[in-house]
């Protein structure tokens, strides 16, 4: 699968990460429709996924980068701490689970398809992934988001605790 990258106009980024064919057995044959997995983010630390389905492939692509760009004006922002992430976190959804720790400057983005396509749309540079379990990329790019949402910086567990540092 050819990995797309689509700049736009409005400073977003979007990928294509997975397309899958579908198909029905009716009368004449076999009728095909097909899925789309596509993650957009704003690489500022803003970053969701979308997946639309039609029976072209242009238009599955076009209702998942739709559905995303409208789930992104709710998402709330990652906890970055330069190009990398502040803390390392086990992200899960179903019966994936993906590790991200963070990495020192040049170490590049080290990880598969999905959680690649995740990772460089939220603007993070420099880590280190492994995935566990499942495979399937809608449940990684989940389990990503998911750990990404879940990071936080020192001061703000600083804040939660009542500590100063």
């Amino acid at each position: 699968m050819a990995r797309e990258r689509e700049g736009r106009q409005d400073g977003l980024e979007e990928r294509v990460v997975k397309i899958r064919r579908c198909s029905s057995v009716v009368k004449g044959g076999r009728r095909f429709s097909f899925n789309a997995l596509v993650v957009v983010g704003d690489r500022k630390g803003r970053v969701t996924w979308g997946y639309g389905k039609a029976n072209e492939v242009p238009p599955a692509v076009e209702k998942a980068a739709k559905d995303a760009q409208e789930t992104l004006k709710r998402q709330k922002k990652i906890s970055l701490r330069g190009e990398t992430i502040p803390h390392r976190i086990v992200g899960r959804f179903g019966a994936s689970q993906v590790v991200l720790v963070p990495a020192g400057p040049g170490t590049g983005v080290k990880a598969g398809p999905g959680v690649r396509d995740v990772l460089e749309c939220a603007g993070i540079h420099n880590i280190l992934t492994k995935t566990h379990g499942s495979t399937n990329p809608i449940n990684l790019v989940k389990a990503t988001i998911q750990g990404l949402l879940e990071l936080r910086t020192r001061e703000e567990v600083a804040a939660l605790r009542g500590v100063s540092l």
